[in-house]
């Protein structure tokens, strides 16, 4: 299926892609990071223009997940059971779970380009819990700017070698990925440490 749609991209080229992410924010197998690689080719290659092509991106990807989001929201815990009846779901969904009760602004943020395939159960258990839509939408917009620029940017950069921009970019993301979880796990020794020195020091006074 990559193939064919890939050779659509000159033909329906912006409508493609905002189809392409769109679906693939509502958990649907849709190449679309592959998509946005081969649009930024063609906009290196003057069959597109690199602006419209990185805004079809990123507004398709913006609104699967206000879809996403307002599914959760009114459909809630009810809807969200059914689909842990499936186990591969039921991971996904907890740790979309566990990123939002520990994070919240930055798990939606973050879900929408460094860990895309929680994004659109983040997008679910966000809507189904209450959270708040400004918030949501403020840090969806955010994060899938930045999913767009990066796959369309890498694509123009890379001229259309969508293999090479795919390795380079799933290699940078990676060490992006391994960096954050550093500083995060760094953060929380921390916090941690501190939290013990100050029992310490109470537990003197006492």
């Amino acid at each position: 299926m990559t193939t064919w749609l890939l050779a659509l991209v000159p033909q329906y080229g912006l409508w493609l892609l905002a189809a392409a992410t769109f679906l693939s924010c509502l958990a649907l197998p849709f190449p679309a990071s592959i998509l946005m690689l081969a649009a930024g080719g063609f906009a290196a290659a003057g069959d597109l223009a690199l602006w419209q092509a990185f805004l079809a991106a990123a507004v398709g990807g913006i609104a699967g997940d206000q879809l996403g989001y307002w599914a959760g929201r009114m459909f809630g815990a009810s809807f969200l059971s059914r689909l842990r009846a499936d186990p591969a779901r039921d991971r996904l969904l907890a740790r979309a779970d566990a990123l939002m009760d520990r994070r919240g602004v930055m798990a939606v943020f973050f879900s929408r380009w460094l860990v895309s395939p929680l994004g659109p159960w983040v997008n679910l258990v966000a809507g189904s819990t209450g959270y708040g839509w400004h918030r949501f939408t403020v840090a969806g917009v955010a994060g899938e700017a930045v999913w767009a620029g990066l796959y369309v940017g890498t694509g123009y950069a890379f001229a259309g070698n969508v293999e090479a921009a795919s390795e380079m970019l799933g290699s940078a993301l990676g060490i992006v990925g391994g960096a954050a979880a550093v500083v995060v796990l760094g953060y929380w020794l921390w916090a941690a440490n501190k939290t013990d020195a100050a029992r310490a020091l109470s537990h003197g006074e006492g």
